[in-house]
């Protein structure tokens, strides 16, 4: 364990969280998404823990060839899919021979499909439309084109097509946002209908897994909730059953006793209003801890083995941050301080860093020292 800051990785609450996907979903196949490096937790750590899981799964999902070619360095046989597709001739090639399943929701795409004489050697062909996201995907005016097109293609007449969206509003629970999903359902609903698919669908992610059981449809692709926390603006990690897979650590390397009037840190943005006690955390930006991160944002202290929660007190800086130690007596240097995880879920840190858990898992930088409990 580093003497700075440590995140702890609990693969077994990683396969507690596949297994809620599961049980909220018993009749569609799961498809894990573990790109971005696993969401910050490693990906070949992440991989190869729901591999050996007993939760049946239908392959993994990524977001950049290298994330891809990594995970075939690590089994020769897992279904693999690459989740923005391939953007030139080489990836193309390179899908191709790795038998990765790409994702086509561009005209480009078929163009290099149709240059191409020989079969493709991946099973299957993602078709994405696009239902309101308006990012990738085929708009409704030509899916049909799109899809026969990729159906006459003699490159893939050994691949089978599924059909997939993503919903773009699905982590907020009020009136307009459930009126958005409802009609993304419609237009994926009347794009099945229109193109007469008869193969798999996939609609849903962690958002639609655990709140709009309608997106279920064949596959399902649970994201964020994997790492344990909540995709939703005002439902808790814990209220839906998650557990945290990553708890950030760090340690207090000094305490200082400071007056009213005393400024702290950069920017004298924090200023005593009383004696305080102090303590500095060796922990900053430099580790991913979000620069962001206003005064009052919750930390947890480790201290004769007992919890103490207190809060960020003024500006986060690279290597440290400084945390309020006024009614906690007992405090000494040395003691572990918990940023996000185990009794603190890193959704509510996101929140008073005006950002989401997502984004606080992904930053973790390689001086943060990673230790993995199975």
């Amino acid at each position: 364990m580093s003497n700075r800051s440590w995140a702890t990785i609990n693969l077994e609450s990683l396969r507690h969280n596949l297994s809620i996907a599961h049980q909220r979903c018993p009749s569609s196949e799961l498809l894990p998404v573990v790109k971005a490096n696993g969401y910050g937790h490693g990906l070949e750590r992440v991989a190869k823990a729901i591999w050996l899981s007993k939760i049946p799964i239908r392959g993994l999902a990524v977001a950049t060839i290298d994330e891809a070619r990594r995970l075939r360095e690590v089994d020769s046989d897992q279904s693999i899919v690459l989740l923005p597709g391939f953007i030139n001739r080489k990836e193309l090639e390179e899908c191709s021979s790795l038998k990765i399943e790409p994702v086509v929701h561009s005209l480009y795409q078929i163009a290099l499909l149709e240059a191409r004489e020989q079969p493709c050697q991946f099973p299957f062909v993602w078709l994405k439309i696009t239902t309101g996201m308006n990012r990738l995907g085929f708009h409704e005016d030509i899916i049909v084109s799109a899809s026969d097109a990729l159906n006459a293609l003699p490159s893939l007449e050994n691949s089978e097509l599924i059909l997939m969206s993503h919903l773009a509003w699905g982590d907020v629970g009020d009136d307009d946002a459930c009126s958005f999903t409802a009609k993304q359902l419609q237009r994926f609903a009347d794009a099945i209908d229109v193109l007469d698919h008869k193969g798999k669908c996939s609609l849903g992610a962690s958002t639609g897994i655990l709140r709009y059981p309608d997106t279920h449809f064949d596959i399902v692709r649970p994201g964020v909730m994997l790492y344990g926390s909540s995709p939703f603006d005002h439902t808790s990690s814990k209220e839906l059953g998650l557990r945290p897979v990553m708890t950030l650590r760090s340690r207090l390397i000094a305490i200082n006793e400071l007056k009213a009037g005393d400024a702290i840190g950069y920017g004298a943005t924090y200023i005593c209003e009383k004696e305080m006690r102090v303590g500095v955390v060796s922990i900053g930006y430099g580790d991913g801890y979000p620069r962001s991160a206003s005064t009052g944002t919750p930390v947890v202290l480790e201290a004769r083995d007992r919890l103490f929660r207190t809060s960020l007190i003024g500006r986060v800086s690279m290597d440290m941050i400084t945390i309020d130690l006024t009614d906690i007596d007992s405090a000494a240097v040395e003691d572990s301080v918990i940023l996000w995880g185990d009794a603190l879920p890193a959704e509510e840190v996101a929140a008073h860093a005006g950002t989401i858990a997502y984004e606080l898992f992904c930053q973790v930088t390689e001086r943060v020292n990673f230790v993995v409990s199975e």
